[in-house]
């Protein structure tokens, strides 16, 4: 959600200021702007849109080449519609300071306010442009913009990472950050800014972490920092960041959704490569080891996540309450954080989150930080603020993922779940080797599964008509159908609503009828008959039905309409290869209809404001 890029060093600004912003498309936005120095002059050139239009805008001025300093900007609206002039960069009257912000300023109503009393007009609808307004008054004031620029900052209340460039002073870069992410890229005779290292990967690896409460200045001696809440300086030195960047080109997939979702093998491997030992029968998570004499006196674990990665944790609490016997329960973490319940140093916190950037899960997070509790991430993303808030935690290492809609990552995390649970019990449960060797074998099923991509395509084509969906599921599939209702939703726009199976007498029947069809989870479990009965009242009111069924299962042909077949496989592993299925639905419907599925409509990748 929303995107920074900065630059300042010898080579022209404005190219890897455009290229950082290309990158961060997958995050989600409706307009791009861009602010640049050449000679102590500025330039602001905004467009609502992709990118490739701000580039194209870009093309008609003469100067860039010469541009040694530059702030760029991706904006998810907010406050004030996507239009050019809430499009950021946002500056000050005299055009002399440009500042790009990612969060909310909670309190810039009263700023506004002050501003207008003391002859600041604004042009745009954003809280963010306070900001510039703001620094240019105690620019005024004290003739410094350095000073004026932490004045400023330390007036705003909310979340933000804020970047300035100004004519006052061509040869530096300002920004500050709280509870939004923001990293400094360090490279030969450069520096970066950007809200997430992806967007400078491809030109430095070695990476600097801004904490809350902290200013950085980039210029010719380097950047520095300092935290403005102790008036203190920081020394911090980069990390060289492990990337691919190769894992995040489309080759010859039509777009990224579907080469993530044709990633799963490759995901699950890569989860589970090194940290299963077949020959020995145990499960090795080097990610929790610093914690393990407190793991002993666990008696509780609550997994905190948002969207698809909360229903892998409802798949998480299935398998931990299974196979090692702790109760667990799994909150939305913007719910969470709003709630007043007791804590034990006994319990253990579980934030997932695919960016680890999330910003109702770090507010969660941040909740239990003096609680004593333990705090364990699973998280894609390293270097990441939940990685850095986290005691321990479990890598997901599926990779860069491009698509806003979830796919491969919601397969990684719920493997990493299960390592987690297998770990937990200490091999004290029967399904422990058995499991061991099924993930092991997980990976040629997964790619059973994505060979009847054809299959899967025709049926969604039969159902694109329709304008709801129920999916239904029971046990370890309940939490799939929540995540199958929210995919098709995503990325088609068809209403769709996930329920337990079991509920289907309590509500949903009353919207069966022959124009909305259920998506059934009905594989191989001990509650499978059950699911049969379901099914029947649904055909019982017209309804149709498309089920997901294991290989073999003759009844099934018999009660649904369409079906969908997986390789048998584990209860526990069920969720992965329905997860596939699902995935592959939510597509073909979506490019049916014509829709971009990389980036739907009012989505963003990373939520980092609430």
């Amino acid at each position: 959600m929303c995107g920074i890029v900065g630059y300042i060093g010898q080579k022209s600004a404005t190219k890897p200021v455009l290229d950082g912003l290309q990158a961060l498309e997958y995050r989600g936005y409706d307009s791009a702007g861009i602010a640049y120095l050449v000679d102590g002059k500025s330039v602001l050139v905004k467009q609502v849109g992709r990118v490739e239009t701000l580039v194209k805008a870009l093309e008609a001025q003469s100067d860039t080449a010469a541009a040694t300093a530059a702030i760029g900007h991706t904006r998810w609206a907010t406050h004030g519609a996507p239009t050019q002039h809430n499009a950021h960069p946002h500056a000050n009257a005299e055009q002399t300071i440009f500042v790009v912000h990612n969060g909310i300023i909670e309190n810039y109503q009263e700023l506004k306010a002050w501003l207008e009393k003391n002859g600041y007009e604004f042009a745009s609808q954003t809280d963010t442009e306070v900001i510039p307004h703001l620094i240019d008054h105690y620019y005024r004031k004290t003739n410094n913009l350095g000073a004026a620029f932490e004045n400023a900052v330390k007036e705003l209340r909310g979340a933000y990472a804020v970047a300035m460039c100004s004519s006052h002073a061509p040869d530096t870069l300002y920004a500050a950050k709280l509870s939004s992410p923001l990293v400094i890229g360090v490279g030969q005779g450069e520096l970066f800014l950007a809200s997430d290292p992806t967007a400078v990967l491809d030109r430095t690896r070695d990476i600097v972490f801004v904490e809350d409460y902290e200013i950085v200045t980039l210029g010719a001696s380097g950047y520095h920092i300092k935290d403005f809440q102790k008036s203190i300086t920081v020394d911090r030195k980069a990390e060289k960041l492990d990337f691919d960047v190769e894992k995040i080109q489309l080759g010859d997939f039509e777009s990224y959704m579907l080469k993530e979702i044709f990633e799963a093998p490759q995901t699950i491997q890569a989860t589970t490569r090194g940290r299963i030992k077949l020959e020995e029968s145990i499960v090795k998570l080097g990610g929790l080891e610093s914690v393990t004499s407190q793991l002993q006196y666990i008696d509780r674990i609550v997994i905190v996540a948002c969207g698809t990665s909360y229903y892998a944790g409802l798949v998480g609490e299935y398998l931990i309450e299974e196979l090692a016997h702790i109760p667990v329960e799994v909150q939305l973490a913007s719910e969470f954080k709003y709630r007043n319940e007791p804590f034990s140093r006994s319990t253990a916190i579980i934030a997932v989150s695919q960016s680890g950037e999330t910003a109702d899960t770090i507010a969660a997070l941040k909740k239990v930080e003096d609680y004593g509790v333990l705090r364990l991430g699973v998280v894609n993303a390293p270097g990441s603020t939940i990685t850095r808030m986290t005691d321990a935690g479990v890598y997901c290492h599926a990779g860069p993922e491009q698509a806003v809609a979830s796919t491969k990552a919601f397969i990684a995390q719920v493997t990493a779940l299960m390592l987690i649970a297998l770990h937990l019990s200490q091999g004290s449960t029967d399904l422990y080797k058995p499991l061991l060797e099924e993930l092991s074998a997980l990976p040629a099923k997964a790619q059973a599964v994505l060979q009847q991509a054809d299959t899967i395509r025709k049926i969604a084509k039969k159902y694109k008509g329709y304008k709801d969906f129920l999916f239904i599921g029971r046990t370890y599939s309940y939490p799939c159908a929540l995540e199958g209702a929210l995919k098709l939703k995503e990325v088609s726009y068809i209403h769709a609503e996930g329920y337990a199976a079991g509920e289907m007498k309590h509500g949903p029947l009353a919207m069966i009828d022959p124009h909305f069809p259920t998506f059934a989870l009905a594989t191989k479990s001990p509650l499978l008959e059950k699911t049969y009965s379901n099914i029947e009242e649904i055909r019982a009111r017209k309804g149709p039905v498309v089920a997901i069924a294991t290989k073999g299962d003759k009844k099934i042909g018999k009660l649904a309409d369409d079906v969908i077949y997986i390789p048998d496989t584990m209860e526990q592993t069920q969720p992965i290869l329905l997860a596939i299925v699902m995935q592959l639905f939510s597509y073909y419907i979506a490019t049916e209809l014509g829709h971009n599925v990389d980036r739907p409509r009012n989505l963003a990748k990373s939520v980092t404001v609430e």
